[in-house]
């Protein structure tokens, strides 16, 4: 399936401008983005997780994922999955908050996910509670929890989402 050839919608200007002068913007863009062209190397580089995250999976259910084997698998076989059924995903940012401290760091992001495969399009509003962490490499996410607040899945996107 074709995705959408745009800049990732934070940045098309479909949402309330100001959120690119918080701390980790960027960098919380960035993960959205390597979800949405399942760029493992990316997201990897920019994720620490040690103290695991809670996904959501395919069903809009929260995932909990203690280890790097863990989150390694879940996003090989998240990608896989969305690949075998021929979807793609967006990410618009809604709303976001940030702090930044020395060493720590933490943001409330408020996204839309996007679902689409072929026709159908499924939409998720979601909240996500990031913890960042500075490292010798620079700012990582160090926790990753989100939680879908509101879904329209359309009936014939019910099995899969």
């Amino acid at each position: 399936m074709d995705r959408p050839t745009t800049p990732t919608t934070a940045f098309a200007g479909a949402v309330p401008r100001g959120f690119e002068d918080q701390p980790f913007y960027t960098e919380t863009v960035t993960l959205l983005d390597s979800v949405r062209d399942h760029d493992l190397a990316t997201l990897s580089d920019l994720c620490d997780d040690d103290f695991g995250i809670v996904d959501i999976d395919v069903s809009g259910h929260a995932r909990p994922i203690r280890t790097r084997t863990e989150w390694l698998t879940w996003f090989r076989d998240l990608f896989a999955t969305l690949d075998a059924m021929g979807a793609w995903t967006e990410s618009t940012v809604l709303g976001y908050q940030a702090v930044r401290h020395e060493t720590m760091g933490f943001s409330a992001l408020d996204f839309r996910q996007t679902l689409a495969v072929g026709p159908h399009v499924a939409t998720f509003d979601c909240v996500a509670t990031i913890v960042w962490k500075l490292t010798a490499e620079g700012w990582r996410e160090a926790r990753w929890h989100a939680s879908v607040i509101s879904s329209d899945v359309p009936a014939e996107l019910v099995p899969a989402a």
